[in-house]
């Protein structure tokens, strides 16, 4: 974490750490990442519109990645990947707007060239329940060959945030989903008093993952990238 308080992640061609703002900056002029998209734009295949995604928890701003996403596929394409890395538990039903909840539906099947352009940003919602919400924002576009024959390409997400036991001064690995709906201040625990500590209501406690989606419904992770 940073001075600020801002969780930082890692630029996954360089190493470089730095807060959510500052990787979309590093981004635009990291000698690496050059490297590689020079790399895949002398190889074999069509040039096309290759779009830089920032997306954000809406509530939990630590929570975030930074993608490139191919503009010939479809926005199911990014529903699958957050689903993989951050958000997939029980098949919920999940969708793209614009506005958020009250704003216009945006259908899977769309082409990211055809939706995702400069200055956009989209909100994607998943499970109307227990809803997880982020914030989907087009941060550059470049016309080139993409860094992967898959349709999106990590190149950054926040560190795993820090989270100390409640009973002692260890770092937390599980979440007492008890102790957190019944509003107590600190609900994280080590793994030796998660195996002590009682939790009659909501069952045993979940192990934390680096996503949003912790301590909520059935969510255990991954929270790995899908490739």
């Amino acid at each position: 974490m940073s001075e600020s308080g801002k969780m930082e992640g890692a630029c996954v061609f360089c190493g470089k750490r730095a807060t959510r703002g500052g990787m979309s900056r590093h981004l635009r002029s990291c000698a690496a990442r050059k490297t590689a998209v020079a790399a895949a734009d002398g190889g074999p295949g069509e040039p096309e519109p290759v779009i830089h995604l920032q997306v954000q928890n809406a509530h939990m701003d630590q929570f975030w990645l930074h993608l490139e996403m191919r503009g010939t596929a479809p926005l199911k394409k990014l529903d699958d990947y957050l689903r993989a890395i951050w958000l997939e538990c029980c098949g919920h039903l999940s969708q793209f707007s614009r506005g958020g909840w009250g704003g216009d539906k945006i259908a899977m099947t769309r082409k990211a060239q055809e939706v995702l352009r400069p200055d956009t940003t989209l909100t994607h919602i998943y499970d109307f329940g227990t809803e997880t919400v982020s914030q989907v924002k087009v941060v550059d576009v470049r016309t080139g060959k993409a860094l992967s024959r898959h349709p999106i390409t990590l190149m950054a997400r926040n560190e795993m945030p820090a989270a100390a036991c409640a009973e002692c001064d260890q770092p937390g690995a599980y979440l007492c989903l008890e102790c957190m709906y019944e509003g107590e201040a600190h609900p994280v625990l080590c793994k030796a008093h998660a195996e002590s500590h009682p939790h009659e209501e909501y069952g045993d406690p979940m192990p934390l993952v680096n996503s949003p989606r912790s301590g909520e419904c059935g969510y255990t992770g991954p929270a790995e990238p899908p490739y």
